[in-house]
């Protein structure tokens, strides 16, 4: 799997909005991985589509520990795509738009209302990042 990483410390994500991001899922990618949260080790969302298996294994992380984690098997996208994600980030909870339409739901377990840190790695490159 490739080590590409994109990683945002200073971010400015508000309850409310959505973020957009485009890219191409490297040909040989196992997964790859969008976390949003306060640091690498205070995750709120861990997004982690994993074409080994199938799915897509969402969790949150807090002090470095992980939580529990909730699988979803409506994988629409493969090794070699070129796709578009929206992350809306609401009070509640938190929506994954999938190319298809279909949507993950993820609590936001810690009712955070800003997001500072943002990390997009493994088997993704980004070419387009827009917070709306």
């Amino acid at each position: 799997m490739s080590k590409d990483k994109m990683e945002i410390h200073h971010m400015d994500l508000k309850s409310g909005m959505t973020l957009k991001l485009k890219g191409k899922i490297n040909d040989n990618a196992h997964g790859f991985t969008i976390n949003l949260g306060q640091s690498p080790e205070n995750l709120d969302l861990h997004f982690n589509p994993r074409f080994g298996e199938n799915v897509i294994v969402c969790n949150s992380q807090n002090g470095g520990s992980w939580e529990q984690e909730h699988r979803d098997d409506h994988i629409c996208f493969s090794p070699g795509n070129e796709i578009k994600l929206a992350v809306t980030f609401g009070e509640d909870e938190f929506q994954v738009k999938l190319p298809d339409g279909h949507q993950v739901k993820f609590p936001n377990r810690r009712k955070c209302s800003h997001l500072p840190y943002c990390c997009v790695e493994g088997g993704f490159s980004l070419t387009s990042f827009k917070m709306d």
